[in-house]
């Protein structure tokens, strides 16, 4: 068995060894934002608005709103970043719970999850999530509903800035929209490997 296992990597290595001319990795271009710099005038948050619709995101302006959103539909069990507790609390009534520590023993029990996100990406909707600004990237991946607040000044014009203010964080996650995938018969299902519902809320 053994002998046979060596051979076919052997052979494996022989073939990809023999490769005279490999193509070269592509350069990232710094140019490649132009293209998409007409569609980005106006307000950030507008644009970032209009595309995170468009990949059934829910962008809100207020938490009276969001909690107004939560409380519809009996989303009232949830966790919240601590840095933003003092802020966003007045807005729940007693019918909610809020926990400042995420439990990854008893991760079924937390329905929303409230975090800071480091930036959103107004050319494609996108919230970006990172090790550095996010209390909990379990809170912000694994329940149903996940809250993302942004400022105003941490909105990116585009993907080509979003690269370059990538950093040095180790853990940098871009959400555009609800996780989703088509795995299955080509059918297109929303909230299988993380969030159902993306909220972005303007703080």
């Amino acid at each position: 068995m053994n002998n046979d296992r060596e051979a076919i990597l052997k052979r494996v290595g022989e073939a990809v060894g023999g490769l005279a001319d490999r193509t070269p990795y592509p350069s990232f271009r710094n140019d490649l934002g132009v293209s998409t710099a007409r569609s980005l005038d106006g307000d950030l948050w507008e644009i970032f608005c209009e595309r995170f619709v468009a990949v059934n995101g829910m962008p809100v302006e207020t938490p009276d709103a969001m909690v107004e959103y939560l409380k519809t539909f009996g989303y009232t069990h949830g966790y919240c970043d601590p840095a933003l507790r003092e802020s966003l609390a007045p807005f729940f009534d007693s019918g909610f719970t809020l926990e400042e520590s995420f439990d990854r023993q008893d991760i079924d029990r937390y329905q929303f999850g409230i975090t800071r996100a480091h930036a959103a990406i107004a050319e494609t909707g996108s919230v970006v999530v990172t090790d550095r600004l996010t209390s909990s990237r379990l809170a912000a991946l694994a329940p149903w509903v996940h809250i993302a607040c942004i400022t105003r000044d941490e909105i990116i014009r585009d993907t080509v800035a979003a690269v370059a203010d990538l950093g040095d964080d180790p853990n940098v996650v871009w959400i555009t929209g609800p996780s989703k995938t088509a795995d299955v018969e080509g059918i297109l299902i929303e909230g299988v490997h993380g969030p159902g519902i993306q909220i972005c809320l303007l703080l």
